[in-house]
């Protein structure tokens, strides 16, 4: 790989994409060891071999449609994702959505590419894409309900949540503005799943909260956040799910789906 400016753009654009490819591939495998796998290796290659991307316009584009074009050493992105310990309906609906339809599915709600834009990505026709998204948005209609905490400070928004999630077919627990509220909410009711933000009220953290709630219980967490690359950097709290705002109600209706594929109900 030359030196240049042209060379230094290529690596910092890469840089800036690997937050949301890590989410991304951890979504699409259901695991988080072998996802950031995937993600190590598509960046070196990308960095090794520049050409394969550089001649694409949007560099997001072309490092997704790398990390598809890459089937080894680490296996077919085409296997199920894990689902140990998932029973009834939830299993059922998760095991059954085809890998194409959660790609598509994650590809455009996930991280706001077109339908087009999954096509290229997949090496599919547009056609395929749209058959494949359409079926997948079914399918979330067949996952079992469950118990939800809403950690959210902003009314609006935490109301907002709270309909997507009701609509989706779950219960909400409770919804808390500060960390206590929500210690004590995860207490007495031992949610399914917990969707956080990260910034509460006054001083309080969502991502402490998160941290005290988990220290009581093994529960999924998704934050919900303008700054979702602060949380997909490995070093700290690696929730199940990253949603950024504004987002799209069928995205978090498939966080839900997927976050939940690592729990017995």
């Amino acid at each position: 790989m030359s030196n240049g400016p042209a060379t230094k753009k290529l690596s910092e654009a890469i840089t800036k994409t690997l937050p949301f490819l890590r989410r991304y591939a951890r979504a699409v495998t259901g695991s988080q060891q072998r996802g950031d796998e995937w993600v190590r290796l598509c960046a070196e290659v990308a960095v090794t071999q520049p050409d394969l991307i550089e001649d694409v316009e949007d560099t997001k584009l072309g490092i997704f449609t790398l990390f598809h074009r890459l089937q080894q050493p680490f296996g077919s992105l085409d296997q199920q994702p894990e689902s140990a310990g998932v029973s009834g309906r939830l299993k059922e609906s998760l095991t059954e959505m085809a890998p194409l339809q959660r790609q598509v599915l994650l590809l455009t709600v996930l991280e706001g590419f077109t339908v087009s834009d999954a096509a290229q990505i997949l090496g599919i026709d547009v056609e395929k894409a749209e058959r494949s998204l359409l079926e997948a948005r079914r399918e979330l209609q067949r996952v079992a309900s469950v118990r939800v905490l809403v950690i959210e400070d902003e009314a609006v928004i935490a109301l907002d949540v709270a309909d997507i999630v009701r609509n989706a077919g779950h219960e909400v627990v409770g919804i808390a503005a500060t960390e206590k509220a929500a210690v004590d909410l995860a207490k007495k009711h031992s949610p399914h799943l917990v969707l956080a933000d990260i910034q509460l009220r006054g001083s309080d953290s969502g991502i402490s909260a998160v941290k005290a709630i988990m220290q009581a219980m093994a529960v999924p967490v998704i934050f919900v956040t303008g700054y979702p690359e602060r949380l997909l950097t490995g070093t700290q709290l690696e929730p199940a799910f990253v949603i950024s705002k504004p987002f799209d109600p069928d995205l978090l209706r498939a966080a839900i789906a997927q976050a939940l594929d690592t729990v017995s109900i």
